[in-house]
């Protein structure tokens, strides 16, 4: 059989294991996410049908995925959300960060990652998944909670900060260390501030002019320029996430109205490629042996999330039920987790941080929206 036949073969079929695998998750109400990097490991090295052809055309799919998924991040918020977000969030960020990223770094010592590489570990068990998060409130029928502007702001915080926290292990994955990424930090948050004050001033005005009436070129526009942002700010160590984000962030308006109906499926699709790649990157023999850490982790994570909401919608005068939902929406973690956990093993932290952050975020994407549903009915029957 040619290449070209193998690789065509072995593209549909995992794409066909992928749609069979969002039917169930659809049918079941649980994010896909924990699927899709099952499938990754059962199409990897130990795993029951490896790869042949295929695996370095879904590499590039999977970096193409990661743009794609901080691209449509930005365009999902306004310069004016944000800015009124972080405003609003900015104490329960800060307790957000402390209850959620200080155990993931502690682990990460115990595990030996050493200061640098804990880094990772801490930003896996900190930021909780916005898409997943997202389809919960929809769901669950929550966006009109009082709870709700507090769970959202906290994921805006959480967002931003990843703006920050992105070029640090940005520079370390290439061997950088975080004494060395301060000019891409400098040059990130200067570039952060720079798009939100013109986004906010300008980006109607802006959008308007980007904007055509055919869909086609409007596609291609916004493609086109965040492939470009994001290669420019991957070249000067920044992240072609953080640089994908920021275009996100510029689009507004009607605008950002249409790209998101155009970049929605492609999104879905690479997003889908880029969590099946990170699952081929983890020998599935390894996640027996890092079990007890998983489940330590997720407990230990999942209670600390719960309190960051619970706190955060008490001080904003909301009821204990409300508390209570604010605290679970946010227990789930899934695509920046990912995200990070990639960037650690391709800086080498160790086969065992790949082992972990895989075992934890299928737990945590899988169990947090259940946790989510149980309150949500306990509520509805107290009423």
């Amino acid at each position: 059989m040619n290449d070209t036949a193998l690789l065509f073969l072995e593209l549909g079929v995992v794409i066909v294991v992928l749609a069979a695998m969002a039917r169930l998750a659809v049918r079941f109400g649980l994010s896909p996410i924990p699927l899709y990097l099952l499938g990754g490991l059962v199409f990897g090295d130990g795993g029951l049908i490896p790869l042949v052809t295929s695996e370095e055309f879904i590499d590039i799919g999977a970096e193409f995925g990661v743009v794609l998924l901080l691209v449509m991040l930005g365009i999902d918020y306004s310069a004016d959300e944000l800015v009124g977000g972080m405003r609003s969030s900015a104490r329960a960020g800060v307790m957000d960060i402390l209850l959620n990223f200080t155990p993931g770094y502690a682990a990460g010592l115990l595990l030996g990652f050493g200061p640098l590489g804990s880094l990772y570990m801490g930003g896996i068990t900190y930021i909780s998944s916005s898409g997943v998060v997202a389809k919960l409130l929809s769901d669950l029928d929550w966006t009109a909670n009082r709870e709700t502007p507090v769970v959202l702001s906290i994921l805006v915080f959480e967002d931003l900060a990843m703006a920050a926290f992105l070029p640090i292990l940005g520079a370390t994955a290439v061997g950088g260390t975080v004494l060395s990424a301060t000019g891409s930090i400098v040059i990130a948050l200067t570039a952060v501030v720079v798009i939100i004050v013109v986004a906010a001033r300008h980006g109607d005005r802006l959008s308007r002019l980007a904007l055509s009436s055919s869909d086609e070129v409007n596609l291609l526009t916004v493609l086109g320029i965040t492939l470009l942002v994001a290669g420019a700010a991957e070249q000067v160590h920044v992240s072609a996430a953080v640089g994908a984000f920021l275009v996100g962030i510029g689009v507004s308006g009607e605008a950002a109205h249409r790209a998101r109906g155009l970049l929605t499926p492609l999104r879905d699709l690479f997003a889908a490629v880029f969590f099946v790649f990170f699952g081929l990157s983890i020998d599935p023999a390894t996640l027996p042996r890092v079990a007890f850490v998983v489940l330590a982790l997720a407990v230990v994570t999942g209670l600390t999330k719960v309190s960051t909401g619970w706190l955060a919608a008490r001080s904003a005068g909301i009821g204990e039920r409300g508390r209570r939902r604010a605290g679970v929406a946010l227990v789930a973690r899934g695509e920046f987790s990912i995200v990070i956990a990639g960037l650690g093993v391709s800086a080498g932290v160790g086969e065992r941080l790949g082992a972990v952050a895989a075992g934890y975020i299928l737990v945590m994407a899988t169990v947090g929206p259940i946790i989510a549903r149980v309150v949500g009915r306990t509520a509805a029957v107290v009423r």
